[in-house]
């Protein structure tokens, strides 16, 4: 290990954002450190919830921030590179997702989290399903599917600052790592909302920085396009280089992976039970939506364009550091690049809380020891032991972990997305019906994954979820009904 060659005037302006990012844990440590003494849940509610207080602005920009992970800053940019406008065209369907997010689930799902004292998604499908295996295995599919994705987060942000900085592997994962255990520990949810919010603003300015000084040195837009095109029409066109790959049912479908199926991303749908009022909902609806449309035509405008600015650069993830440190002196470098590394944070740190809720919430305070008074210390530990050994996994990714990887996003949303929407609006729904669609999701996208990757030349997610969502709706409709209970419980709102 060789600490030779650091770029140390690009590491220290992150090294001023990491600093600001452990002012806000600290800052929230406070609110933490009063909510100890509480019973039951009492801690819980502050820890994975905030108490439930967040404004429109920081809502909008803890959920964007929170979905809007590496992939739209490296991978979308570096696919855009490849695939140019029709790449652009094509990321522009997220941009919506957080006003759907927060219109679908919206004041019911909230006033519902309120009513049963839900703190976590499976809060909410406890009191709904009333059955503990259940629970056990939504739990057991959050730990298996968020460690997956957390770790390679982690790696790729590893990457980032090893790449970037020219600091050994080791040295980068520790730096980062630690960083976020640190200020997610010590100041649960308030501090990952505040902190989403801040990097949510440095996301923002620098993604304006780099796309405007990027058209200033290509020329223009006019004369970019001009260029693109005379390198292949096919990267200005919508289909693409490759019609076949970016075909048009496959392009129409790729909005249910990306749009329409995020509400079953349980650290999605918890923002829609932390916001303060119905002006916070309505707040987070709007700047949500114009940040999202910011960031996501930003990044892969610039990825688009990298082509004509870098191009032959040997892989298309290259394209945002590669274009960064061609345009600017190597400290404002240093500080746009925190982008990435932001959008990477926001997302492991949500993901640590709800491993963390599945844990401690839905296994230990719902099924284990119900009547335990105090939950800070065990809350504490469990968070450590989830942090290292996400740590320990980076280090040393085994090979599988990249397979898991790719069905973490996927696995969750076929274990979450109907049982969260069908509980919430349809009063047949029951629990042999959420077990159905369980099943039947996870186990045919798997399938169709391995076997039929396009069906009908759609995206993969998209059969799966028709399949589970006509699982759950026959079993429930064969089975017994939900007890009056339950339903006079979720729908005398």
């Amino acid at each position: 290990m060789t600490f030779e060659g650091i770029r140390w005037d690009v590491l220290f302006p992150i090294i001023i954002y990491f600093i600001f990012v452990y002012v806000i844990g600290f800052y929230s440590m406070k609110f933490v450190g009063r909510a100890t003494a509480r019973v039951g849940k009492g801690f819980l509610q502050e820890y994975l919830m905030s108490d439930r207080t967040l404004g429109g602005f920081v809502l909008a920009m803890t959920l964007v921030a929170t979905y809007l992970s590496a992939g739209s800053f490296i991978g979308g940019p570096g696919t855009a590179y490849t695939f140019g406008m029709a790449w652009v065209f094509l990321a522009m369907s997220q941009m919506p997702t957080g006003y759907f997010t927060l219109g679908v689930l919206g004041k019911k799902f909230a006033i519902v989290a309120r009513k049963i004292n839900a703190v976590t998604v499976t809060d909410f499908l406890k009191e709904r399903y009333e059955n503990k295996f259940l629970i056990v295995l939504v739990s057991l599919s959050i730990v298996f599917f968020i460690s997956a994705a957390m770790t390679a987060q982690v790696i790729g942000a590893t990457r980032i600052l090893e790449g970037a900085l020219n600091i050994p592997y080791e040295v980068g994962l520790v730096f980062f790592a630690v960083t976020i255990l640190v200020y997610t520990i010590i100041g649960g949810f308030r501090a990952v909302a505040y902190s989403d919010a801040l990097q949510g603003i440095v996301m923002t300015v620098g993604v304006f920085a780099v796309i405007i000084a990027a058209i200033i040195a290509g020329g223009g837009i006019p004369n970019i396009i001009q260029e693109m095109r005379a390198m292949d029409p096919g990267l200005i066109s919508p289909t693409g280089p490759d019609p076949e790959f970016t075909s048009i049912a496959w392009v129409t479908s790729f909005w249910i992976l990306v749009g329409f199926s995020i509400v079953g991303l349980p650290q999605v749908a918890t923002r829609a039970m932390s916001y303060r009022d119905s002006k916070s909902l309505k707040l987070g609806i709007i700047y949500g939506t114009v940040v999202a449309m910011i960031l996501l035509l930003g990044m892969h405008l610039l990825g688009a364009f990298g082509v004509v600015l870098v191009p032959g650069i040997e892989s298309g993830d290259l394209v945002v550091p590669k274009v960064t440190t061609m345009l600017f002196p190597n400290w404002v470098a240093g500080l746009i690049l925190a982008g990435p590394l932001a959008a990477i944070m926001s997302s492991v740190d949500s993901q640590l809380l709800i491993g963390l809720g599945a844990i401690v919430n839905d296994v230990y305070l719902n099924i284990i020891n119900p009547k335990a008074k105090r939950t800070s210390t065990i809350t504490f530990i469990f968070a450590a032991l989830i942090g290292i050994a996400v740590f320990i996994a980076a280090f040393d990714p085994p090979e599988l972990m990249v397979w898991l990887n790719l069905y973490a996003a996927a696995g969750l949303k076929c274990t979450f997305l109907w049982p969260i929407i069908l509980g919430l609006y349809w009063k047949r729904a029951n629990t042999p019906g959420a077990f159905a669609s369980i099943i039947v999701g996870i186990a045919s996208y798997i399938s169709f994954d391995i076997m039929w990757p396009r069906p009908l030349g759609l995206h993969t997610i998209v059969l799966p979820l028709v399949l589970s969502l006509a699982a759950f709706v026959i079993v429930a409709l064969v089975t017994k009904k939900p007890s009056d209970e339950v339903v006079e419980k979720f729908w005398s709102i």
